[in-house]
């Protein structure tokens, strides 16, 4: 049993990981309860799909493969080399994780190939089921269980090398092989996570209310973004990494042993023209962006969510490409277009405003353009 699983811990860091560690097939009870907890408390609102029912499935390891005896878990680092943001006029930023191209084929494709290379190994087939987060797996908990990482306050799974910048995977697997253990570190005292998040979403050590995540709001959210919430967004089109960049923990991470594909679309930088965003058609966004993460969001979601950056950015020269998003066919690129005009309530944008109020039908468009000229009224009187 110890030379096959560490064969295993070998020939996963060959396969390209950079991390493995092993827990058992047991019932993940304590989690269960606790998604449950935060499902029955409201904070998991907005995503439709995270259900009872999917975390009873994902927290028995011998539902989703019978005879299941151990769990290999998988971590993948997708830091680059290069990542320190610099900001630039018009660029909005994308989370690191969303940088790399398709990861979800990028770490299945490794776990196949590394499945296949110990049935090599062994000369005979072997039961398996692999996942990544869009399965059901709770994969932080089998990180956390196998002594992969460490649940941070922000809910992320903290790496001793690798930090949060880690992409988890586990392979379910009728093998005996004998588990790790859980780590005992702990983030101590540290709540820099907690006071830097500029929304209130992290309300208490290890509880999110995703309703108030920007990654939530900019990735999952198919309505408009909350009217209070839009000045704390700043210029996240996509995702957020704010909590993890003060962990101290990410100040030390290591890069990937092996380099990760960067999209092209998006680039190691992780910035996004703006202006740009707010021109793509249909066809172009589709041609630009296929096998990103980008495609969970949506043209229509990329570009409200342009249209807030923008207007947290409050640049005069977005005014015509924001004048323009106040004809589109989307009533949310419309409704977050006044919004951000209001913002930078110039004699260009409130013109723009005013010719848009007049010619504006749809209701919830209406009441966009009220306040964002209600705000420029204020301004007015300041």
């Amino acid at each position: 049993m110890q030379e096959l699983k560490s064969h295993i811990q070998t020939y996963a860091i060959e396969c390209g990981f950079d991390l493995v560690r092993i827990t058992s097939a047991e019932e993940f009870v304590e989690d269960r309860n606790a998604a449950l907890d935060r499902i029955a408390a409201g904070q998991m609102d907005g995503l439709s799909w995270y259900t009872e029912s999917r975390v009873q499935r994902g927290t028995e390891p011998q539902k989703l493969l019978p005879g299941a005896n151990s769990i290999i878990c998988l971590g993948l680092s997708y830091l680059p080399s290069n990542y320190e943001d610099q900001p630039t006029p018009h660029l909005g930023k994308v989370a690191r994780y969303a940088r790399v191209r398709d990861y979800h084929r990028t770490m299945k494709r490794r776990m196949k190939a590394f499945v296949r290379g110990i049935e090599t190994k062994l000369g005979s087939t072997i039961k398996a089921r692999w996942y990544v987060d869009d399965g059901p797996m709770l994969d932080r908990a089998a990180a956390a269980r196998s002594g992969l990482g460490w649940f941070g306050k922000n809910t992320n799974i903290l790496t001793a090398t690798h930090g949060s910048w880690i992409l988890l995977g586990q392979v379910i697997t009728d093998l005996q092989l004998e588990p790790d253990s859980p780590l005992k570190k702990t983030c101590g005292e540290c709540v820099r996570c907690i006071d830097a998040c500029p929304t209130g979403a992290i309300t208490a050590p290890y509880v999110v209310d995703n309703a108030r995540c920007i990654s939530y709001q900019t990735i999952e959210n198919r309505g408009a973004i909350p009217i209070d919430m839009r000045p704390h967004i700043g210029d996240w089109v996509f995702g957020c990494d704010i909590c993890q960049d003060v962990c101290p923990v990410n100040n030390k991470a290591s890069s990937p042993m092996q380099p990760i594909q960067i999209a092209n679309a998006i680039g190691e930088s992780g910035s996004l023209n703006l202006v740009e965003l707010l021109s793509l058609s249909e066809q172009e966004f589709l041609s630009r962006f296929q096998g990103t993460s980008i495609m969970r969001a949506k043209r229509i979601g990329m570009q409200k969510n342009a249209c807030v950056a923008l207007g947290n950015r409050r640049e005069e020269s977005a005014v015509p490409a924001l004048s323009a998003a106040l004809t589109s066919n989307e009533s949310l690129v419309r409704g977050h277009a006044a919004w951000a005009l209001g913002q930078i309530a110039n004699p260009e944008a409130i013109k723009a405003l005013e010719q848009s109020y007049e010619d504006e039908t749809d209701q919830y468009v209406r009441s966009e353009l009220t306040a964002a000229l209600d705000i420029v009224a204020r301004k007015k009187h300041l």
